[in-house]
Parts: C-alpha cells; structure tokens; sequence
C-alpha cells in the first residue's frame, strides 16, 4: 500500500502532493515502483493534527481518487462517513478507517475496511498513553472490531494494530514482536511504520535527538522485513521501490538464486 497524503501537514511529506495533478502523478509513480494499492487521505493523523473541514476534506481528495481508480487499487484512508462515500463512489473499493465507525459503509457498498487501534486522537494521543498489556488490549479491541465488522456484512477486512496512533516506542516495539500472534488470529494484518517518530527514536539511541524522517528509512525497511516475515498481508510505506526490493527477499523460495 504506497501513500498519497494530499494535505498540508503530514508528518513526511506533508505539502508535497496537496496539489491534485502533483497527487495523481505520485500515486501512478506509486504504481510503477511496485504499489498493488495507493491509500489517499486528506486529513493528517500525525501526533498533534487538527481536524480538517468535511468539504476541504473532499475537494482534496475526490479528484484523486477518481483519476488513480482506473489504474490501480485506491483505499480512502479517512474518518468521516461522508467522504468515504464519495471516494467509493469515484472508485474507491477499500476504506481504510483509524475510527473503527465505517464498517456499515463498508457494507452497503460492498467494499474492503481496514480497521486500525488508536487510543485519543491525533490531536492528544501522543500526550501520555498508557497500558496494562499493550499488546492483550490492541489484540482485543481489533478482533472486537473485526467481528463486528464481519456482523455488519464486511468480507474483507484487514486489522492493524496502529503503530504510534497513541502509543510510546516501547509499546511499538512490543506490538512489533507480538505480530505472529495478531497474524494467528486470523484475520490479514496491515501494519504501518514506514517514517514513523519512534523509529527515528531507536536509530538515533538513548539520549540522542531522534532523527528526521528524512533519515528513518532504514527503520522503516527493517520494520517492513520484520512485518513481512511475521506474515502481515499488507504493508502501508512510503518507499515503495524500497520496501518491494527489501520484502522480496522474505518470500524468495529458498535455492531460487543458485
């Protein structure tokens, strides 16, 4: 799943794609390095992000969705009803809902959902999120969410745990680990690292400033290898060419290259 943030204030690569033709070009650029499916979002979840007017929000993203559709697979990566709507209507076929409350949308219009833990929202989650058992607590609440999901009459559903959406670089790293088990259980894993705070944290070391996103990329193939190897079905980056190159190794059957 290769990115498409046509907002503003992304974490990464905020600004960049907030053009619609600057959008478009990025997703089908996506698509040659390797993307089986661009995720397009107008709204910013990074730690922090304000939320974006319902209109703004669809007057960003329409237009991409729409024009990406005939090539490849889009999921529409928001929280609102409305727009998710609109993009399955422009050609949209996976809603991908850090909510968990599009599952009848999902439903009614016979479409894949993604959904994914977070604890707050974008706006507070990083603030002090705690746990008794990080990885029981995201386990139950996405096989919760996935079965009613799957009640609501939703086929296809990814579960993912939501690295960083409220969580500290422990708790990351104790999901990360704890990926088989989410995987046994059953339903297809999406996981997300790619550039993400906790990983500058970790390369950078203890009581060192975190490095930009700039500089995460090695974590961020590192993390995909580790998720690809756990079995996950999907992987959400940024550096698509990257992480292809980097997974292919994983499922190379062995003897391939003698």
């Amino acid at each position: 799943m290769g990115v498409v943030n046509v907002t503003p204030d992304s974490f990464f690569d905020g600004g960049r794609y907030l053009d619609p033709d600057a959008a478009i070009a990025h997703g089908l650029e996506l698509v040659a390095e390797g993307a089986d499916l661009v995720d397009v979002g107008g709204e910013s979840t990074r730690p922090g992000a304000a939320p974006v007017a319902l209109g703004e929000e669809l007057r960003r993203v329409l237009p991409v969705v729409e024009a990406l559709a005939p090539h490849v697979r889009v999921s529409i990566d928001t929280t609102k009803r409305a727009v998710a709507e609109a993009a399955v209507e422009r050609g949209a076929t996976l809603v991908n809902d850090e909510s968990c409350t599009l599952a009848a949308v999902a439903s009614a219009a016979g479409v894949g959902l993604v959904v994914m833990h977070m604890q707050g929202t974008p706006r507070d989650m990083q603030r002090d999120p705690r746990y008794g058992d990080v990885v029981a607590e995201v386990h139950g609440t996405l096989a919760r969410a996935a079965a009613a999901a799957r009640e609501a009459g939703v086929e296809e559903v990814y579960v993912d745990p939501g690295i960083g959406f409220g969580k500290t670089t422990g708790h990351n790293l104790a999901l990360l680990r704890a990926l088989p088990e989410l995987v046994a259980a059953g339903e297809p894993v999406l996981v997300g690292t790619s550039r993400k705070s906790f990983l500058g944290r970790v390369l950078a070391g203890e009581g060192r400033s975190p490095l930009p996103p700039e500089e995460r990329l090695e974590g961020s193939l590192a993390t995909a290898v580790l998720a690809a190897s756990s079995g996950v079905a999907m992987l959400r980056v940024h550096d698509v060419r990257s992480t292809v190159q980097a997974v292919r190794l994983v499922g190379e059957p062995a003897g391939a290259l003698r």
